[in-house]
């Protein structure tokens, strides 16, 4: 897939960055040569909306609405991709009506749930019945692990999550936890992701990588983007790769974080974080 070195820096604002491998390139390349025919696909938290210890105070960048809505008439299409339920990373980002982004799609649960700018509409399957059973034995396991101080739960619908941040050592908190959650999820059918000081636990075969393949297969992309910040986004990376791999153009961009070095190492363009990611995606749209 090329070097793995880090995207090289240009001081200038009005620049964009080169990327570090050749794909990268000829994916960039490809997407301003033909941005009709581009898709450009985001994960939220981390890439869109900085990282918080509470995941509902969790916000959109200021400035990710006016660069999402100036790039996105000049592409085949926007899609952010989610762990989130798809209402509350629209209710988060400032979506729903908002001007210029009228053909976003939201593709919530990594895919199982989808919003539609469009029409303002969610489709979104039964959660998975061992959702329900793995909620109702989470407390006493925090209890009995003695993990529990600090450690908070979301409720996500078609998944849960034990987020460990706002406990007193979060990586304590996280390696402590791993393999109990672990078999918890196992016994019930489901598998854990874990990520940025969080384990979620969610029904096996939903993933980034496969969502997007297959917008990307319904819109008739030729070439596809995709930028985000965490281990759950590997498979999305991994999906841009089969596809470049299969003669299909495309760009991986890391919101940069020290804290998922796999992702950054293999990514073509490391920017700093949501407000780097915004300011990105604002370049690209001038250039077009």
């Amino acid at each position: 897939m090329g070097s793995h070195q880090e995207t090289p820096r240009d001081d200038s604002p009005d620049h964009l960055p080169t990327p570090a491998t050749e794909a990268g390139r000829a994916g960039l390349d490809a997407l301003l040569a033909r941005p009709g025919r581009a898709v450009v696909a985001l994960d939220f938290d981390g890439t869109l909306a900085p990282i918080v210890p509470d995941p509902d105070r969790a916000r959109a960048h200021p400035d990710a609405l006016p660069a999402l809505a100036a790039l996105a008439p000049k592409v085949a299409a926007v899609a952010v991709i989610t762990g989130r339920p798809a209402e509350v990373a629209v209710r988060h980002g400032g979506f729903a009506n908002a001007p210029g982004l009228e053909h976003l799609v939201v593709l919530g649960h990594y895919g199982a749930e989808r919003w539609d700018a469009a029409t303002g509409t969610l489709a979104a399957p039964p959660p998975h019945p061992g959702v329900a059973a793995v909620r109702a034995e989470l407390p006493g396991l925090l209890e009995r692990s003695g993990a529990e101080q600090g450690t908070w739960i979301e409720e996500k619908g078609h998944a849960v999550a034990v987020h460990t941040r706002r406990a007193p050592d979060p990586q304590a908190a996280f390696d402590a936890l791993r393999a109990p959650l672990t078999g918890l999820a196992a016994r019930h059918g489901l598998i854990v992701e874990p990520g940025r000081m969080v384990l979620e636990l969610r029904p096996p075969g939903m993933d980034k990588g496969a969502a997007l393949r297959a917008y990307a297969r319904d819109v008739g992309a030729e070439t596809v983007v995709y930028a985000g910040d965490d281990l759950g986004d590997l498979p999305a990376f991994a999906a841009v790769d089969a596809l470049r791999a299969e003669g299909t153009p495309g760009l991986l961009v890391c919101s940069g974080s020290d804290e998922v070095p796999d992702l950054r190492k293999r990514a073509d363009v490391v920017v700093d974080g949501p407000a780097g990611v915004v300011a990105l995606l604002g370049l690209l749209a001038a250039r077009m």
